[in-house]
């Protein structure tokens, strides 16, 4: 099978990787013949590049990530105009099988619906971002307003010329139908979040938490973006109600558009049991999740879309609980704590429950032993990238775009 995936951010392998280059890498070693279209890492790399056995044409875009709101928001609407200029360029085919296309961004539902035109081929979507609805939460958009019922327009047209549509959760499924009327319901399923696995951590343990300062402090690690969704300010409340003598450090690995506002709020509260660090390549961030003791997420607490974050699987991965601080209209906790039993949450506008969900696995080392265990099981035997694989193949396996392996 041939395939196109349009992707927002993909990173070269192997030097870095995410979700999407493990599911690229997973339709290659089943032997399928992969495009994907990306923008460009560097302005000395643009064009059709061969890439671990993945031929991957890069775009030259604006700023994407890690930018303002009207930054980004100009970016995304020149995307599809500058995808399809390089697709007619670099994709010299007569037939085309399959297209991939996640949500963000939902502007490239101009392209993806062109291509299938086109090549009369099926398109996946892989539902990660349900935009516009998660910019009004945020209060990025107002909800009615122009700019809204511009996007909720393309929204509503990629539910439609999806042929198919894989969410996150029963939460998602839920979330889409209630508030699009005219999704056809068979086109809705599940495809979770998905990672391939990463050898544990295997040298000294206590020299790798010498090394960061953890020592004998119980560590809570999160890693990934520090931006809107996040709200890290609640996770600043929790550490304020902890003395240095409970022994608990907050360790933070990313980046993001509110990373510098949070470093500012660190030092002004003065909090001694927080640190934060830049981005790390994904093995040296799996090793020092594996000699924590806990892994956070944290939510926006007025998220009214069901947001299941796929950063928990790289502590499933490293076997150890999670700790979920999140809004009360997502599934996620409910799947963390009840479902899978690898982890606890509590509303994140609550810092003294938090808190207590803190004081709760720090006193049961058995306790988060066994709901790493859980995680890790979870993780090896229903998330992994050959798992979505077998979901989208099944899933688009009829007629033309019949999907082989």
């Amino acid at each position: 099978m041939k395939l196109i995936f349009l992707a927002l951010a993909y990173p070269k392998i192997p030097s870095s990787s995410n979700l999407y280059t493990d599911l690229m890498e997973a339709f290659r070693d089943q032997g399928h013949d992969v495009f994907v279209v990306a923008p460009a890492v560097s302005d000395n790399e643009v064009g059709l590049i061969q890439e671990e056995g993945i031929q991957v044409i890069r775009v030259k875009t604006l700023p994407l990530l890690n930018v303002n709101p009207i930054q980004k928001g100009i970016a995304n609407v020149l995307l599809p105009f500058q995808y399809k200029k390089a697709i007619k360029k670099y994709f010299k085919s007569e037939a085309l099988d399959l297209i991939l296309m996640p949500t963000p961004p939902i502007s490239l539902v101009d392209v993806a619906s062109w291509l299938k035109k086109n090549y009369q081929s099926k398109l996946y979507l892989i539902l990660r971002d349900i935009f516009p609805q998660n910019a009004v939460d945020l209060g990025m958009m107002k909800k009615g307003g122009m700019l809204y019922n511009f996007f909720r327009k393309k929204e509503h047209l990629l539910y439609e010329v999806a042929d198919e549509i894989g969410c996150m959760s029963q939460g998602n499924i839920e979330y889409v139908i209630h508030h699009n009327a005219n999704v056809s319901t068979e086109k809705l399923h599940l495809l979770p979040n998905w990672q391939k696995e990463i050898p544990q951590f295997s040298d000294d343990v206590i020299a790798l938490r010498t090394k960061y300062s953890f020592d004998d402090n119980f560590v809570i690690i999160f890693g990934g973006n520090i931006g809107l969704p996040q709200k890290l300010e609640n996770i600043l409340a929790v550490a304020e109600l902890f003395q240095p003598e409970d022994k608990v450090l907050f360790f933070i690995v990313g980046q993001g558009t509110e990373k510098a506002k949070i470093e500012k709020l660190i030092k002004e509260k003065n909090l001694k049991n927080i640190v934060i660090k830049n981005s790390l390549p994904r093995e040296d961030y799996q090793n020092i999740i594996s000699v924590a003791n806990c892994g956070l997420i944290a939510l926006h607490e007025n998220f009214t879309i069901p947001n299941i974050p796929s950063k928990s699987l790289s502590y499933f991965n490293a076997k150890i609980p999670v700790l979920a601080a999140i809004d009360e209209n997502t599934d996620y906790g409910t799947i963390i704590q009840d479902e899978v039993k690898a982890g606890v949450w509590a509303p994140s506008n609550q810092p003294n429950l938090i808190k207590e969900k803190i004081d709760l696995l720090r006193s049961n080392p058995q306790l988060c032993k066994q709901m790493g265990e859980n995680g890790y099981q979870y993780f090896i035997n229903n998330v992994t990238p050959k798992h979505s694989y077998e979901i989208i193949k099944r899933q688009v396996g009829s007629g033309k775009s019949q999907v082989k392996s």
